[in-house]
């Protein structure tokens, strides 16, 4: 398997994608094409003691750089001999099996949708990464691509979210909420109300195992394994996790330092500590699956390290054997709204957009 990585993307890049490519290639036995100044990439590794290219890694070289100031709308077409144009047309020409960046989020979604394609029939790509639950994990679809929604989105995005979590994180049956703030089916605006009896539909069906609403409270305790949403209410769900995790951690550890019997205390309980910290750290998981694209990319967070970035690879090979787009090509159909409602909410779309 060979994954391209677009090593001029992020925060700490290119020493974190470069560092953490390597790696991935020794730990999982793949291919991994660093896409970037070559230059640049030369000297990370030189930085490393490393003088000869290691076995089973390649360079293909691109001089630009898309910048978090660029418009994500245009820089990949602006900047066409960026790492992240060259590495997505590589991925779009069959150069590699997968696509990992931790640039632009919004840059890499214009992008993937323009160049690599949706797959035929979805009428948006979702961001689904793993959030932490009482139970595990949930795939959480959408966190932010799509911040305004129609009900066909959303439908599709628990197809989707229901074979990514089945095939990646090994879920049988799993089991699909709406988020919503309350169980009833008379809650929520007019987007979950819409979309609620196509959902009971399609568990009606035994499409996906649909077991109704779900609020944000039961939602983390573990009431289902994969959470459906727009992309504005996502975006704050996960948000809102990250943010009390990270307060957690500090009350914790505020309250561990407190005195002597705390600090023992705090011996006693490491292991667990440690567990509690890596549950919530976002790099375990490495990076976001963009699903619906038909072919596998996975945005890794702006900030990754090389640790990070070497999950992120592991994420898009596994994404990349998984057979989840495949699921979605084959089940696209059962997807889509009956023919008076799609043209409903085509003209209510293009309504909104002129």
């Amino acid at each position: 398997m060979k994954i391209i990585v677009d090593a001029m993307g992020g925060d700490n890049a290119p020493q974190a994608p470069v560092r953490g490519a390597l790696a991935a290639a020794k730990e999982y036995d793949i291919d991994v094409v660093l896409v970037g100044r070559g230059d640049a990439i030369l000297s990370v590794l030189e930085q490393d003691g490393i003088h000869d290219l290691p076995p089973r890694v390649e360079i293909a070289h691109a001089d630009q750089v898309v910048e978090m100031c660029d418009n994500p709308a245009t820089a990949f077409r602006e900047k066409k001999d960026s790492s992240l144009t060259v590495g997505l047309t590589m991925l779009r020409d069959g150069g590699g099996d997968a696509f990992v960046s931790a640039g632009s989020t919004g840059a890499l979604l214009s992008a993937a949708t323009l160049l690599v394609k949706r797959v035929k029939g979805i009428r948006r790509a979702a961001l689904a990464p793993v959030v932490p639950t009482g139970k595990g994990g949930a795939i959480l679809i959408d966190c932010g691509a799509n911040a305004e929604c129609t009900p066909e989105y959303l439908l599709q995005f628990a197809f989707m979210g229901s074979y990514y979590a089945e095939r990646v994180l090994g879920c049988p049956e799993p089991r699909v909420g709406l988020l919503n703030i309350g169980a009833e089916e008379s809650k929520g605006t007019a987007l979950q109300k819409e979309v609620l009896p196509l959902l009971k539909k399609a568990g009606e069906e035994g499409r996906i195992n649909f077991v109704g609403n779900v609020e944000a409270r039961e939602a983390v305790e573990g009431a289902v394994d994969v959470i459906v949403c727009d992309g504005y209410s996502g975006n704050i769900f996960l948000k809102t996790m990250e943010g009390t995790g990270l307060f957690m951690a500090r009350e914790l550890k505020k309250m561990f330092k407190k005195n002597l019997l705390t600090k023992l205390a705090a011996l006693l309980v490491s292991g667990g500590l440690r567990d509690f910290k890596k549950l919530l750290d976002a790099g375990e998981v490495g990076g976001t699956a963009l699903v619906g694209i038909s072919r596998p990319v996975i945005k890794a967070h702006g900030s990754s390290d090389d640790y990070a970035v070497k999950n992120a690879i592991r994420q898009a090979v596994q994404f990349a054997s998984s057979g989840i787009i495949e699921d979605i090509t084959e089940n696209v159909e059962h997807m889509r709204l009956p023919a008076g409602l799609r043209r409903a909410a085509h003209d209510g779309e293009s309504a909104g957009e002129n």
